[in-house]
């Protein structure tokens, strides 16, 4: 009999304590964030990473908070290229999608959250909470007719490639 395992990665067990402590400071200081704060941002930026190494192409969008993480770690080009490589096999790009008129093309918030929950790394909802608004203002699938622009993109209009 196989058992199954129902615990959750963390983004944070992707790289090294040192890494993560210099990415979560870089976070308070730029964006003046409270360190547990920042510590959750960073968590789920890299699980959204880890979750975009394991579903090439899938265009997967981050919330305005994790794009923040996103953004930090990219800036670390050094880290972010042995990250990339080691977790994904390639480079994985942050590619600007929204238009001048603030349309995005990524994938919805609410199937980047299901995308990285089925790729076995855990969710911070906080962080992600405009998913639910989505699924309210939507189709079922995920599109915004809510209104509130935050559905299909991160805060700069990005995702990956």
């Amino acid at each position: 009999m196989t058992s199954i395992s129902t615990e959750r990665i963390t983004g944070r067990s992707l790289v090294n304590p040192a890494p993560f402590g210099r990415l979560t400071a870089r976070i308070v200081k730029d964006e003046n964030l409270e360190q547990a704060l920042a510590e959750r941002v960073m968590d789920q930026a890299l699980a959204f990473l880890g979750a975009c190494a394991l579903n090439p192409k899938s265009g997967l969008s981050p919330s305005p908070l994790v794009d923040v993480g996103w953004h930090t770690f990219i800036l670390d080009t050094v880290d972010y290229h042995e990250f990339c490589k080691v977790t994904a096999g390639r480079f994985l790009h942050h590619v600007p999608t929204g238009d001048a008129d603030g349309s995005a093309k990524g994938a919805s918030i609410a199937t980047t959250v299901a995308v990285i929950q089925a790729s076995g790394y855990a969710i911070d909802a906080e962080l992600w909470n405009m998913a639910a608004d989505c699924s309210e203002g939507s189709g079922g699938d995920g599109s915004d007719t809510s209104g509130n622009g935050n559905c299909s993109q991160c805060h700069r209009g990005c995702h990956n490639s």
